[in-house]
């Protein structure tokens, strides 16, 4: 049974969607702050947090990247502030997922069940095998550890939706993919094809991989089409 654990400073909220997580099936924990989460990570098994982004006296951006920093655990943010940049601050911070308040229960539901079903999954079917290594221009990428190698030994985390992105991305090498394409395998189908997130992902890539936009050489944009990965691909057991 998936544990899931709200984090939002509202007891109705808490409330809510405890006893309705519990009643869908779910073992559900409720924390009001970020030092209750903190406590409750060290003492359970967590698979999904849902996070307010406004928590009294408490930025839940920062507590995102911390969450992102400290545990491969998926994140789905809920905010009152639906805006497209809280939308894109949230994401490159790490979460997985958005939902806007007000929201109804059942559209929270629905992507808690595309996040935990998303972040299982293993992109492609030529690298199904989890432990599997795989290696691009130089890079190893730990599949199990969601971990890069660089040429010079250099390990590099990846959060969940840049995993994804660069999966999606390495399971199709040399080929243009568009944002549409990428949005569906990274994201849930919610997104829009004008949502930044892939755009937000690509360029923490980019950083990682020292490959600048201006002068990109391994995830190259290709006009009117998307985003390619240049590079010859293999796969280690």
């Amino acid at each position: 049974m998936d544990h899931i654990l709200v984090v939002d400073d509202d007891a109705n909220i808490r409330q809510l969607l405890r006893d309705y997580l519990r009643e869908m099936g779910y073992q559900a924990s409720a924390a009001t702050n970020g030092a209750q989460m903190k406590q409750m990570l060290g003492t359970a098994q967590i698979d999904l947090i849902v996070l307010d982004l406004m928590l009294d006296g408490e930025d839940g951006l920062d507590l995102t990247r911390e969450l992102r920093r400290a545990h491969d655990i998926p994140v789905i943010i809920l905010s009152a502030r639906g805006g497209l940049l809280d939308r894109i601050l949230g994401l490159e911070m790490g979460a997985d997922d958005y939902l806007p308040k007000p929201f109804d229960p059942r559209e929270l539901l629905a992507k808690i069940k595309v996040v935990l079903r998303r972040t299982r999954a293993v992109p492609g079917t030529r690298a199904a095998d989890a432990n599997a290594f795989i290696t691009f221009a130089g890079w190893r990428l730990d599949a199990r550890m969601k971990q890069m190698s660089s040429p010079d030994g250099v390990v590099v985390s990846l959060g969940g939706s840049d995993y994804r992105t660069l999966r999606t991305l390495l399971d199709h090498p040399n080929r243009p993919l568009s944002r549409e394409f990428l949005l569906d395998q990274v994201f849930s189908k919610s997104m829009t094809p004008l949502d930044r997130a892939i755009d937000v992902c690509v360029s923490r890539l980019r950083q990682h991989l020292k490959d600048s936009a201006r002068e990109a050489t391994l995830i190259r944009t290709v006009r009117n089409e998307g985003y390619m990965l240049v590079a010859d691909v293999g796969y280690e057991a």
